[in-house]
């Protein structure tokens, strides 16, 4: 039986392999990278607010502790979200007549709560516990980012699994002193993270990786 094609296309073929698994290849890395870009986890893309509330300006200039806005954040899971009346105490005198606080006023007078945007919004089969973090030496700014520098709130991580992993992998990169949690510009130029991150890690007991890298860990 006389050949059919000539011996040259033993080579296309098997440079038609090639070709294809660069082209998987390449294709599955564009999303995997496509995954973890902005344009899909939000990361630094600011939020509009009904008010457009400004971190900066209240953390950043006025110095105000994380904690006075959001009070839950050492005993429970949910940081907390400020009620009206917290922004009262200050806005029933500051800037009272102002327009821009309107919402704000008339959130006061019908007891209807703000309805702010969610800018850390992680999927329901996640459960994040803040007072966990935060009483085991995990500073805000460690997962928020500067928010001193925000005039509006973004996230800085993709919030994805393999972010959280990294911390839990290795929390002596992250850790600090418990009274330095709400610090937006830690770590001062004299603090040895290996060093000072390994000692706190024994200091608070922190879990094995082992078990801080367990799927029912995060996923109940």
């Amino acid at each position: 039986m006389p050949q059919l094609f000539h011996r040259s296309t033993n080579t296309l073929a098997r440079l038609s392999i090639v070709v294809v698994a660069l082209l998987a290849g390449v294709g599955g890395w564009l999303i995997l990278e496509l995954s973890r870009s902005p344009y899909v986890t939000q990361a630094f893309v600011a939020r509009e607010q009904p008010v457009q509330f400004s971190h900066k300006h209240h953390v950043g200039d006025d110095g105000i502790d994380c904690r006075y806005c959001h009070t839950t954040v050492e005993t429970t899971a949910s940081a907390g979200m400020p009620a009206t009346k917290t922004c009262m105490n200050c806005h029933s005198q500051l800037f009272a007549n102002s327009p821009y606080l309107e919402i704000v006023r008339a959130s006061w007078r019908n007891g209807e709560p703000i309805k702010w945007t969610k800018v850390h919004d992680l999927p329901d089969f996640a459960y994040f516990n803040h007072s966990i973090h935060v009483n085991k030496g995990v500073g805000c700014s460690s997962c928020h980012g500067r928010v001193d520098l925000m005039p509006l709130m973004w996230n800085v991580s993709s919030l994805q699994m393999e972010w959280c992993l990294e911390c839990h992998r290795n929390p002596e990169k992250v850790l600090r002193p418990k009274d330095k949690i709400t610090e937006m510009d830690w770590p001062p130029a004299n603090w040895d993270q290996a060093k000072e991150g390994a000692r706190l890690k024994q200091e608070y007991k922190i879990q094995p990786t082992e078990v801080l890298t367990s799927c029912s860990t995060c996923h109940r």
